[in-house]
């Protein structure tokens, strides 16, 4: 690091838990964000900022006037937009020395796979059951640690499912690919605008944990937040033997 980068990373080289060490593996560390939303926008502004080097960001889908009030990556002149291409306009404004690398599509099979490949670590910030799904499949298939978060209406919740910890749970462990028919969405059932902050601010905090080895991730278990009764409550996760995707693991 240079004399610039040291004063723009004080604040995490002060720490014992991160330092000068913490701080380069950091801005040498690959990172993969599906989707650039509710959740995506503030985790990807948080790694943006604490100085993950190399930010792959994927989202197909275009910003819209119904989502700026909560997608904070995003405002009035990004309507029309990409959401993976003007969250990077945002993250390079805010720290351009980091490289992000977007993907304006919805990831599935090979390129899901190469993206994952290619990342250290991934963040799970899409919005619905069959992208979780494939996300997770992919990370078991390649030993990734995943960092999933969900919020809808004042509910939000976040877990760390890292298959390099024996006896670890995957997504699926929880939320069986069969499970679909219970899926809630934003656009049917209104999310509480700082709610995807909070859990989005967290995959990014456990997402920093994991890259720099420090404190206890969430693997193994699933936090909960009630936002309209300010409640958190963790519960222990237990990996299914029977999971059809971690199961023979």
């Amino acid at each position: 690091m240079d004399d610039r980068q040291l004063l723009r990373y004080s604040r995490h080289i002060l720490l014992d838990e991160i330092g000068i060490d913490g701080q380069a593996r950091l801005l040498a560390a690959r990172v993969l964000i599906v989707g650039a939303g509710g959740l995506g926008s503030p985790a990807a502004l948080y790694l943006a900022a604490a100085g993950v080097g190399h930010i792959t960001l994927a989202d197909g889908d275009e910003v819209d006037a119904t989502n700026l009030q909560r997608q904070i990556a995003h405002d009035m002149s990004s309507l029309g937009v990409n959401k993976a291409e003007s969250a990077s306009r945002r993250m390079h404004a805010m720290n351009p020395d980091i490289a992000v690398a977007t993907l304006p599509e919805r990831l599935q099979d090979a390129a899901l796979a190469r993206a994952v490949g290619d990342a250290d670590l991934v963040l799970d910030c899409s919005d619905n059951f069959p992208t979780r799904h494939a996300i997770n499949r992919a990370c078991v298939a390649q030993r990734k640690p995943l960092v999933s978060g969900a919020a809808v209406r004042f509910d939000g919740q976040i877990a760390v499912f890292d298959l390099r910890v024996p006896e670890a749970p995957c997504y699926a462990c929880l939320f069986p690919p069969q499970a679909r028919d219970a899926e809630m969405r934003c656009a049917e059932f209104g999310v509480f605008a700082p709610l995807v902050g909070v859990v989005g601010a967290l995959q990014a905090a456990e997402a920093l944990k994991l890259l720099l080895g420090a404190g206890t991730s969430l693997s193994g278990r699933l936090l909960l937040y009630d936002a309209l009764r300010a409640d958190w409550r963790a519960l222990r996760l237990t990996r299914d033997h029977g999971c059809e995707v971690c199961g023979g693991r």
